[in-house]
């Protein structure tokens, strides 16, 4: 019996905040189906260990700094020949993102500027080496607050997904006749660092979350890999501009019976 090939054999895959969460999960995951994965992260230590763990490769990169961008993607090109994916992932939700009447503006710059303008500066480096080569998926990682209002307060953090799936949808639409695919992945609440530490400091508030989700519980960050997977390989080559909810169904519920 011949072997199955791996989805993504062959390919080099970039994933930014590749050291933990979903992130992490998508690089075990792409790795899995035979991608060359490059991991973008401040996290050196637990970058490096990862990295050697799936046979890839860990760059420094602080996502909001352009030269670092840069440099992040040139590496993989570099090294594997081609980058045929980018998981623009790296994200943050800090307790001080808030009711708009309580943020104040270095939270409302500091969540900007990681969430939405490292998504910019991820794909603005990206897309020439996708268009040189003819093909290309592109992965933004926005949220279910894209499409709805939250149900807890977080207003930097829902204006900037909002902003990564409307630039998503944009670059979609752009370079989708020169082979050149970009979607953005919605997830609902996940259990991750991020929210245990919520759990930890505002069980009140992650309670607020879960109630409204239908199935009932959060998500692992194995299942958005998967749903990450399917948008990264040739099983989605009809899709760009997309905007790919994996939230439990939480955007479809106008009310969860308990």
């Amino acid at each position: 019996m011949t072997e199955r090939a791996g989805r993504l054999d062959g390919k080099a895959a970039v994933v930014t905040g590749g050291c933990s969460g979903i992130g992490l999960a998508t690089v075990r995951r792409f790795a899995g189906e035979g991608a060359k994965v490059v991991i973008g992260d401040l996290d050196d230590a637990r970058g490096t260990e990862v990295a050697d763990g799936v046979g890839g490769l860990f760059v420094h990169c602080d996502v909001t700094d352009k030269d670092q961008v840069d440099a992040l993607f040139r590496t993989a090109k570099d090294t594997y020949g081609s980058v045929d994916v980018a998981f623009n992932n790296a994200g943050i939700s800090p307790p001080e993102d808030d009711s708009i009447l309580d943020t104040d503006l270095d939270a409302w710059r500091r969540v900007q500027e990681v969430n939405l303008t490292s998504v910019y500066l991820c794909c603005k480096a990206v897309l020439p080496y996708m268009l040189d080569q003819g093909r290309g998926s592109v992965i933004n990682t926005a949220s279910f607050v894209a499409v709805m209002g939250a149900a807890t307060s977080q207003i930097s953090y829902s204006a900037s997904k909002g902003g990564v799936l409307s630039m998503s949808r944009e670059l979609g639409v752009q370079f989708a006749r020169q082979g050149v695919r970009v979607n953005a992945l919605c997830p609902g609440p996940v259990n991750t660092p991020l929210l245990r530490e919520l759990f930890a400091k505002d069980a009140e508030r992650a309670q607020r979350r879960l109630v409204h989700v239908p199935m009932g519980r959060f998500a692992e960050p194995e299942e958005i890999a998967d749903a990450v997977l399917f948008l990264a390989s040739d099983e989605s080559s009809f899709m760009t501009a997309n905007t790919f909810l994996v939230d439990g169904g939480i955007s479809g519920a106008y009310v969860t019976p308990l």
